[in-house]
């Protein structure tokens, strides 16, 4: 099913390295976009956005940037949910990678 596990498990990860990144940069987007208006200080630019976005899709938020307006509290409960899958995925890689190597030494 796998083949060896270092060719296909190495590139899934590959692949969602990359869209991690591009889900890292969206995130970046969205956030600019609901709260540079509110808070023109705080979210100044996209790359200053990417920060946010960080600590948003890897944990609950660092707490020192926060949106204040509804579309943008909305859109990092969306964030935070994409989030979750993000750690997920990989999880679920490399757990069937493991089982799959483990089978093969058993047989």
């Amino acid at each position: 099913m796998w083949g060896s596990p270092d060719g296909y498990v190495k590139e899934e990860l590959v692949v969602f390295s990359i869209a991690s990144l591009i889900i890292l940069f969206l995130a970046s987007v969205g956030i600019y976009h609901f709260e540079h208006a509110a808070q023109p200080e705080v979210f100044t630019t996209i790359f200053d956005c990417l920060w946010w976005a960080a600590a948003t899709l890897t944990t609950v938020g660092y707490g020192d940037i926060y949106p204040i307006t509804l579309g943008g509290k909305l859109f990092t409960f969306l964030v935070l949910m994409v989030g979750l899958g993000m750690i997920a995925v990989p999880t679920g890689i490399i757990a069937t990678a493991l089982s799959s190597v483990r089978q093969s030494e058993n047989k």
